[in-house]
């Protein structure tokens, strides 16, 4: 990849690049234009004292390491924040890359400030080792610190788009783990906030890192595009703005490209290459009040054909970050569609700068008591992820809820909620009260019953029925797309297994204490267990039982803890239940091992097949040992419901092993395709097992190859040679069983 990203960046730019020349003078210039007092002296003081604490430091780039905070105070001067917010943005990284303490920055710089910048700090700092675990725990501390002051999260923004701006002096596997977590948390986040400039550089800037070669052709595509579209433009820019005059109604017109990776995503869905896409170009009509932009869009539909199912009306129902705006698209005397945007210019503001627009201060300090809408997702986070006991599971369900809200339902009084596109009854039920959700026996949609997995749509109208102490099913987490659905459902579910777990535990535990003819009610009083529990960090002897019931822990490593090596002489008969469970059970693989119990079976799932080098999460079985998960497996997510299960999994020393992987390639319909593909995997010295084509529509074809590697680098090294193949459009990796070698599953 490494080589086609250096061709392409020969043939397209990266789409935004630092401003040149960014310098004191120029944040306190973006300051003086918000028209509002601040304090001068606080941001010189802040400059120096970072310019002097960073002053033997250099990035990657080989410039002076201050460029970084000097830029990230002007991005949120730019943004249109505080100078409190702007001098916690130069200090950002003096705590964590120099010697200077919290203390000296309070008093430096006062309590508010250095209670900020310790904020920020610490959200990059963990205490785990696993990378899957890092990440997750990060952000579990980002969203918690950003609920007690939201500037928190403003730095890490202006930090990342930055940071993404210039990436390119990084080595090639940080560019694609970066960009990866830019566009699946940063930029949703800059969306929630609604942000919508911000999110969409930082997407375009991860699309670029993560799909070169996607994105040079677009770029070059879209370039033709708009110069045989160029004419076209301009006649419709002056049709709308002398309609519009005649029709009595004051306006700006103006015109923008989409983004690019929203433009790419749009090609991906309808399956068609640029020359098919039409609305990559919005026609923006800015009016002085609201009642003018039902007018414009009455002007706007008799003078061009509106497309039936085009038309959203956000200013009747704002989306959750804030946006307000009438979309239309219609479509021109060509026959080729466009998208016009209506909206006053305080919702353009907004649309823009997002909660910026609606920063709040009071005497040069935000009001903490103000509820902005644009924050009240953040503290409805808060409330749930005290449930969550597992940062993954946090990280998991904070992406959907970091996504666009799109699907609008109501209750049979008229209250209106807001759900991500794919919602569900269930997820209606779980908004209006916990107990509902789990006394939820069925729904009504309209007036008409439908099953609960039923996806809502934008106007339905739903009624939940319910029976009194109800109890959810384990299958309704595949119903529920919501974080708080999710996490009622697993915390209900968690709570009834560890009750099974515990007497699952007493069971076993008091049978192994009866094999030494000891009384299981003498154990339990012991001085010996109370030890063996606090020697374990386990609060109480509940806690142990439910670990033995799970299988995490044996109830023979117990008892040989807290008996006494007289009671231990009394045993019966020797336990042989892993000699039986090593004969009965042949699928354990010897890639893995389990760390601290190096007797218990292991073996890959096959809902992944996860290779070495990738992270890999463990999760205990009943009766079939330890299934080894990739960490970005879809089914960890669930298996994470009850985290008793999971039991830390390492790979093994290398071996001489191979291991299948599935290939969807989508290229273009090329003499010759299979015959090249064959010769870039021969030539990177692995073995094909099974190849199949067809075409999928007119001119593209799908070719899925089952191939072994070696590890994750081996894979690595075969999609860059694939991706470098003329005619190749989209190389993606697998999940699922492979054909014709069924396997357990956790």
């Amino acid at each position: 990849m490494a080589a086609a990203l250096n061709r392409s960046r020969k043939t397209a730019p990266p789409p935004f690049t630092p401003r040149a020349k960014i310098d004191l003078a120029a944040v306190i210039s973006c300051l003086e234009r918000q028209e509002r007092s601040f304090d001068e002296e606080l941001i010189r003081s802040t400059h120096d004292f970072s310019l002097e604490r960073h002053k033997d430091q250099k990035r990657r780039s080989g410039e002076p390491y201050f460029t970084h905070p000097l830029y990230v105070a002007y991005l949120l001067a730019d943004w249109g924040f505080d100078e409190l917010c702007v001098a916690v943005g130069m200090l950002h990284d003096v705590l964590e890359d120099t010697l200077t303490s919290p203390e000296v920055l309070a008093e430096r710089f006062g309590d508010e400030i250095a209670e900020l910048v310790d904020g920020v700090t610490k959200i990059g700092r963990h205490e785990y080792v696993r990378k899957d675990q890092v990440q997750a725990e990060t952000f579990r501390k980002l969203i918690l610190a950003s609920v007690e002051d939201i500037r928190v999260i403003l730095v890490k923004l202006a930090d990342r788009l930055h940071n993404m701006m210039t990436l390119e002096h990084m080595p090639a596997e940080a560019r694609e783990r970066i960009s990866r977590e830019t566009m699946e948390i940063y930029a949703p986040i800059a969306h929630r906030l609604g942000m919508s400039k911000v999110q969409g550089e930082l997407e375009d800037l991860a699309f670029y890192h993560l799909q070169p070669e996607r994105y040079a052709e677009l770029v070059t595509g879209l370039q033709q595009r708009m110069k045989v579209s160029k004419g076209m433009t301009h006649r419709i820019r002056d049709q709308l703005r002398r309609r519009l005059r005649e029709a009595g109604i004051e306006a700006e017109i103006g015109s923008r490209v989409k983004h690019l990776r929203s433009i790419y995503r749009k090609l991906r869905q309808r399956g068609i290459d640029i020359s098919g896409l039409y609305d990559y170009l919005a026609y923006r009509i800015i009016t002085e009040r609201t009642q003018d932009c039902y007018a414009a869009l009455g002007v706007v539909h008799q003078n061009w054909r509106p497309v039936p199912g085009r038309f959203k009306d956000y200013i009747a129902m704002p989306k959750p970050n804030m946006y307000q705006s009438l979309h239309t698209t219609v479509l021109a005397r060509e026959g080729e569609p466009f998208e016009v945007q209506i909206r006053t210019a305080e919702m353009d503001r907004v649309a823009e700068q997002g909660i910026a627009a609606h920063w709040r201060y009071k005497h040069g300090q935000e009001s903490k008591s103000t509820v902005d809408a644009g924050i009240v997702w953040l503290r409805q986070l808060l409330e749930w992820q005290k449930e969550v006991p597992d940062p993954r599971n946090f990280l998991a369900t904070l992406k959907v809820d970091l996504y666009p809200d799109e699907v609008y339902a109501f209750s049979p009084k008229g209250d209106v909620f807001s759900f991500p596109r794919g919602a569900t009854p269930l997820d209606f039920a779980y908004r209006i009260h916990t107990e509902v959700g789990h006394g939820c026996v069925g729904a009504l949609v309209n007036g008409r019953m439908v099953p609960l997995k039923t996806p809502l749509q934008n106007g339905d109208i739903v009624e939940i029925l319910t029976k009194k102490r109800g109890e959810p099913k384990r299958d309704w987490l595949q119903y529920v797309v919501t974080s708080r659905a999710k996490s009622k459902i697993r915390n209900w579910l968690n709570a009834q297994q560890k009750k099974e777990s515990m007497e699952i535990g007493r069971r076993a535990l008091e049978k192994e204490l009866r094999r030494y003819r000891v009384a299981p009610k003498r154990v339990y009083e012991s001085e010996a267990l109370q030890e063996y529990l606090t020697s374990e960090g386990l609060a109480r002897v509940e806690d142990m039982l439910s670990r033995i019931g799970f299988g995490t822990l044996s109830a023979q490593v117990v008892a040989s803890r807290v008996l006494s090596e007289e009671q231990l002489a009394q045993e019966e008969e020797p336990g042989r239940l892993r000699q039986v469970v090593n004969r009965v059970l042949p699928f354990g693989s010897s890639a893995v091992s389990v760390r601290g119990h190096g007797d218990l079976l292991a073996y890959l799932a096959k809902c992944c097949n996860p290779l070495p080098g990738e992270e890999i999460v463990g999760f205990i079985t009943r009766g079939r040992g330890v299934s080894v998960h990739s960490a970005r497996c879809k089914n960890v997510e669930n298996l994470l419901y009850n985290p008793e299960r999971e039991i830390e999994v390492t790979w093994a020393k290398p071996r001489d092993e191979v291991y299948p992987v599935v290939l969807d390639i989508v290229t273009e319909d090329r003499p010759g395709m299979l015959a090249r593909l064959t010769e870039v995997v021969a030539k990177n010295g692995a073995n094909i097992r099974q190849i199949e084509a067809e075409a999928i529509e007119t001119g593209r074809g799908l070719i899925e190859v089952v191939m072994e590697v070696r590890d994750q680098k081996h894979l690595r090294k075969i999609r860059e040679g694939i991706e470098a193949v003329a005619g190749v459009i989209d190389v993606s990796r697998k999940q699922g069983p492979l054909r014709g070698s069924p396997q357990p599953s956790g």
